[in-house]
């Protein structure tokens, strides 16, 4: 699995056409579905993003919950009966639907935003406000990741 790294904003034509940035395309590059997935992001308004390979993981890991209980039902709703799998066309766009498009706000431009295994759809000007936010908190609480270790025999650090 690749990863979806930096913030890219492209413009949004007329019919919800939008280039995905190269380097978000190289990396699903290998996977037997040419495009991307995209579903409406229930924590802020901006469309989430990922290659099918992370919606599987996503899957698998969502039937550990409880068969038939109120979270595994939420859960797949909000994310995989909102999914749209989205493929390139040659030029490396994607249409994106109108309802898709409404609940980020999007207009002329879009931001993608790299977020590691997945990314966001950000109406430009929205996400510089929320960027500043999480700036401010950063500053202010130093988050920390703890590295894991690599396998054994892997090298670097």
């Amino acid at each position: 699995m690749g990863l979806f790294l930096s913030t890219i904003v492209n413009k949004v034509d007329r019919k919800g056409r939008v280039s995905v940035p190269a380097t978000f395309r190289a990396a699903v590059a290998g996977q037997a579905f040419q495009g991307v997935v995209c579903y409406r992001g229930f924590t802020g308004a901006c469309i989430e993003g990922s290659g099918m390979d992370y919606m599987e993981r996503l899957s698998e890991s969502a039937q550990e919950l409880a068969a038939f209980s109120a979270e595994q039902e939420d859960l797949t709703s909000l994310i995989f009966a909102d999914s749209r799998p989205l493929a390139w066309d040659p030029e490396g766009r994607i249409v994106l639907p109108e309802d898709i498009i409404a609940h980020a706000n999007l207009s002329e431009f879009a931001a993608f935003v790299g977020k590691g295994p997945t990314f966001q759809i950000w109406e430009p000007e929205a996400y510089k406000a929320l960027e500043a936010e999480i700036r401010a908190r950063a500053a202010q609480n130093r988050p920390v990741v703890p590295l894991k270790p690599r396998p054994s025999g892997g090298g670097g650090r």
